[in-house]
């Protein structure tokens, strides 16, 4: 009778260790999951555009895979830009507020992210029209093709100096 007990003993223990592990395997991916949601996000990138625009949706989903949170107000640019004080002159499809700076065009990620490091005076960012290549204008459809340009630091009085060239 003994080694009956023992042998009954032996894969009971077996199995509530088996089922412990498997309820530690089960719950440890919704502790990641958890731990993931409640992380701090990325900055806020509030983006103004033409509802149809297909750029503008690529230029946020590509901010979104560099770490940014985006919303976006489909009533277009215009009157936000020059509310938010961007010369036309640097003007383009969408109108981007982060961080209290306007970013202006297809801003790749990399210069934002400088940008609210090193927190210049000044109004913001901009690419001034769509150059092919640019992010959001580097889709399959414009066959690699890269056109230069420039990122201009737009001061609060208008004037612009360059911050980034991309040749």
């Amino acid at each position: 009778m003994m080694d009956i007990v023992t042998t009954h003993t032996e894969p009971r223990g077996l199995q509530r260790r088996q089922l412990a592990a498997l309820a530690a395997a089960a719950w440890l991916p919704g502790l990641a999951l958890a731990q993931s949601a409640t992380a701090p996000a990325g900055p806020l990138v509030q983006v103004w555009k033409d509802p149809n625009c297909g750029c503008c949706k690529d230029w946020m989903a590509y901010l979104e895979t560099n770490g940014f949170r985006t919303q976006a107000f489909d009533t277009g640019n215009g009157a936000i830009r020059g509310r938010l004080g961007m010369p036309q002159k640097y003007g383009s499809c969408h109108t981007a507020l982060v961080g209290g700076y306007v970013i202006e065009g297809h801003v790749p990620a990399r210069e934002i992210q400088r940008l609210l490091k090193e927190k210049p005076q000044a109004l913001g960012l901009s690419v001034p029209r769509m150059p092919v290549g640019s992010p959001g204008m580097d889709g399959p459809e414009y066959g690699g093709r890269k056109d230069p340009y420039d990122v201009l630091l737009v001061a609060k009085d208008g004037s612009s100096t360059v911050f980034q060239s991309y040749t």
